[in-house]
C-alpha cells in the first residue's frame, strides 16, 4: 500500500528554521515527481517545492525561494526553510505522482497527512 509519511514539523520563532521529511513507501517503483504542498487556515493550498527524479530538476515557489532547500535521497524527500516569517504557519503535505511535476494539486494522486508547522513572531 501506497504510503507518504511526513515529519518534521512544529512550532518555531520567526527566523528559525525548520526541516521536513517526507518518506515514501509501498511504491513498486519510486516515484517522478516528490513535492512539498502547504495549506494556510482558511487558504487554498499552495505547492511550496517540487523535485523530478528523472533529471534532478528542483523548482521552488516564489514565497519560499531563495529560504528553502529541497534534496531528495530516492524515497525520503527533505525540506528545509530558513528565516521563517509569521506568513509561512500552515500545515505542509507531501505529494508524488509517476509523471513529470506539476504545479496543480490535482495531479498528485498520493498525499501525506501533513505536518504542522507554526511561527510566532
Amino acid at each position: 500500500q501506497v504510503h507518504l509519511a511526513e515529519s518534521g514539523g512544529g512550532s518555531v520563532q520567526a527566523g528559525g528554521s525548520v526541516r521536513l521529511s517526507c518518506t515514501a513507501s509501498g511504491f513498486t517503483l519510486s516515484p517522478r515527481c516528490m513535492s512539498w504542498w502547504r495549506q494556510a487556515p482558511g487558504k487554498e493550498r499552495e505547492w511550496v517545492a517540487t523535485f523530478d527524479s528523472d533529471d534532478g530538476d528542483i523548482d521552488y515557489a516564489s514565497p519560499v525561494r531563495r529560504r528553502a532547500t529541497l534534496s531528495r535521497d530516492k524515497d525520503i524527500l527533505t525540506l528545509q526553510v530558513v528565516s521563517l516569517r509569521p506568513e509561512d504557519t500552515a500545515r505542509y503535505y507531501c505529494a508524488a505522482r509517476d509523471g513529470f511535476c506539476s504545479w496543480s494539486d490535482a495531479q498528485y494522486p498520493w498525499w501525506g497527512q501533513g505536518t504542522q508547522v507554526t511561527v510566532s513572531s
